[in-house]
């Protein structure tokens, strides 16, 4: 999951301890909070958008997917008029902190052949939310992670 570290960064988890995924408004990213993402599923919490971008922490799904309330704020900037109440088109899930790690930059992340096929890593992606194997999951928590 990519977050804009200035909008919420891993410390910022940390210190709160459990933050929802707002401001999701891509139907693809958004579908894989709502129907693959599961309650205790593993979060490599990615930095976008900022000098170095990269994993920095790992977080855990702790809530099964819910309206994003933010949809229904007209002083949100993901407020969106045509979302209703009664149907509402964005959900999000709620993560918890598990640790910070040291940066792994997206560079890094392309060194290993392990990883050639991770979505995040596929030029021009540009999803907030991407899945990760098994296999790239074991990869990076177990050999880039010690």
């Amino acid at each position: 999951m990519k977050s804009e570290p200035d909008e919420a960064s891993i410390d910022d988890l940390a210190t709160r301890g459990t933050l929802p995924w707002t401001g999701v408004r891509n139907y693809q990213a958004r579908n894989f909070m709502r129907d693959v993402m599961r309650l205790g599923d593993g979060v490599l919490f990615y930095h976008s958008s900022c000098p170095e971008p990269g994993i920095a922490g790992l977080a855990e799904v702790s809530s099964a997917p819910y309206p994003d309330p933010t949809q229904f704020d007209p002083k949100s900037d993901y407020y969106d008029k045509a979302s209703k109440q009664e149907a509402p088109r964005w959900s999000l899930v709620d993560v918890k902190f598990v640790r910070k790690t040291p940066l792994i930059a997206l560079p890094a992340l392309r060194e290993y052949d392990a990883l050639a096929d991770m979505v995040v890593l596929r030029r021009g992606n540009r999803l907030s939310i991407t899945p990760v194997t098994p296999a790239e999951w074991r990869f990076i928590t177990e050999k880039l992670m010690k």
